[in-house]
């Protein structure tokens, strides 16, 4: 028997908007089968694999070059997005999934990550840490995007970025990293940079190029002369063939940059000489994002040989990652003048391209080896001996931002290294390496064609003695060991 002010509180729960809510669902809801969104994609099978492979490499990659993981929030004030990014762009215009909360704040599902990097770096107060801050992170993000291959509105990527560190060393490293981590799961790739130059030499270039457009208004799409009036940087982004023939008679930013904008960018250029980074000089690359400054680059898979000795006309490159230097967004968004550079990977293009080229990728090993050095010609000696070693196999690490030996050694011994090479000037005029002991200190002089069989030589005894114990009584320094007295454990 049900009594009154049950029925009545039942009466009042079916009126109860929460209540209802939770009523059975329609049967011919109920029935119906749920798909994914357009522009999602769900991730499992022989793919989990390749995400996983690409992951560790990553981490390995971060390990080697010294960053640290961060993640931010997939959720940030739109306002972060529109400020840095910039009004005028696709990704403000059009692409952001924006809403308003119940309390009021306007948000937005992150579209990309280095602006909210940079929050965080100021926020967090980092700038009172050494310098640089390097920081990676490996996460999803949304744009409502015209849905299409290595393109989804809900995508995934792998970043690197770089806060604290103004030398075009640092614009190189994060190109050779890219090379080589794209190169160790199986990718051949090309960088394909350019310099749009500063807020001193800037100005000059966008009066050029405004002026050049103008007066080939009438042959550009609809969307570019909208780009025009707005930021006319972006009618270089577009992929009209019409607008292709016009772009390709543009003044090029690289014959109006300033001299500090010029060295910077040859300097690079020297960097990845010394390496053999394969590179590719494209002045009408400006990236997407307002920020940028100088250094603009991307990563794009190679068109392969016999593709390219057919002669016939080559398709659309797959851009797998890209970045630059924004030198000037920490002060833009309220922090200290501080230079920063990134680059993120599109996980999903670049799984694309390993499940194409059916690769695998090698187990990490813990570094054994620290690379330092003492002075320019030094540094650019020491960079080209850090990717012999990475080559041959060897796990190394290196402090290339840091300039005294002393710095240096601190970084060595705090990751436990039983080695470190050291490279000043007479060693580069000698052709020798320094081979420091880090245990006893003791070091000795190496050619530096000997440098990489005499390590192995030593690596290999370390592994193989993992500990030795000498019996009481004590030995005399002078004394030899008797083989039967010592005992590996």
């Amino acid at each position: 028997m049900i009594k009154k002010h049950d029925r009545q509180k039942n009466e009042k729960g079916r009126n109860d908007p929460r209540a209802q809510a939770a009523l059975p669902i329609d049967p011919a809801v109920k029935a119906r089968q749920f798909q994914t969104l357009r522009g999602m994609k769900d991730v499992f099978g022989e793919d989990q694999h390749r995400w996983f492979l690409l992951e560790k490499e990553a981490r390995r990659s971060a390990e080697d070059y010294g960053f640290q993981w961060m993640e931010t929030p997939m959720l940030e004030e739109s306002a972060l997005f529109v400020k840095t990014i910039g009004r005028g762009t696709d990704i403000v215009d059009q692409e952001m999934f924006s809403f308003e909360t119940q309390g009021g704040e306007k948000v937005s599902l992150r579209p990309e990550n280095t602006a909210a990097m940079v929050r965080a770096y100021i926020q967090h107060g980092m700038w009172t840490q050494p310098q640089p801050v390097k920081l990676w992170y490996w996460g999803p993000f949304f744009r409502y995007d015209r849905p299409q291959a290595g393109r989804l509105r809900e995508f995934h990527q792998l970043g690197f970025e770089v806060l604290g560190d103004a030398s075009p060393l640092a614009d190189a490293l994060l190109m050779i990293q890219a090379v080589e981590l794209l190169g160790s799961i199986g990718i051949t790739v090309d960088v394909e940079l350019n310099s749009i130059g500063c807020t001193t030499c800037r100005p000059t270039y966008i009066e050029q190029l405004t002026q050049y457009y103008r007066e080939h208004r009438s042959s550009i799409c609809a969307e570019c002369k909208k780009r025009l009036g707005k930021n006319v940087l972006r009618v270089l982004d577009c992929k009209e063939r019409g607008c292709e023939r016009i772009k390709a008679e543009a003044p090029q930013s690289v014959d109006a940059l300033c001299e500090a904008c010029k060295d910077h960018f040859m300097r690079l250029l020297e960097y990845l000489d010394e390496r053999d980074v394969p590179y590719m000089l494209q002045p009408t690359l400006v990236r997407g994002l307002d920020y940028y400054t100088r250094t603009v680059f991307e990563i794009v898979v190679r068109e392969p040989e016999a593709a390219a000795a057919s002669g016939a006309a080559p398709a659309s490159k797959l851009a797998l990652a890209g970045g630059g230097r924004y030198d000037g967004l920490v002060e833009f968004l309220g922090g200290r003048p501080t230079p920063g550079l990134g680059i993120a990977f599109g996980i999903e293009r670049v799984i694309h391209a390993v499940r194409n080229a059916a690769s695998t990728v090698p187990e990490p090993v813990e570094k054994r080896v620290f690379v330092a050095q003492l002075g320019e010609a030094a540094r650019r000696s020491a960079l080209k001996l850090f990717g012999k070693l990475r080559q041959q196999g060897i796990p190394v690490a290196h402090s290339f931002s840091k300039d005294g030996l002393k710095a240096q050694l601190e970084v060595a011994n705090a990751l436990k290294v039983p080695y470190t090479l050291i490279v000043g000037q007479k060693e580069v005029l000698d052709h020798t390496v320094l081979i420091r002991d880090m245990e006893g200190g003791v070091q000795e002089i190496v050619a530096e064609d000997r440098l990489i069989s005499e390590l192995q030589r030593r690596l290999s005894e370390l592994n193989g003695v993992k500990a030795v114990r000498v019996p009481a009584p004590p030995i005399e320094p002078d004394e030899p060991l008797d083989p039967e007295d010592i005992e590996v454990l």
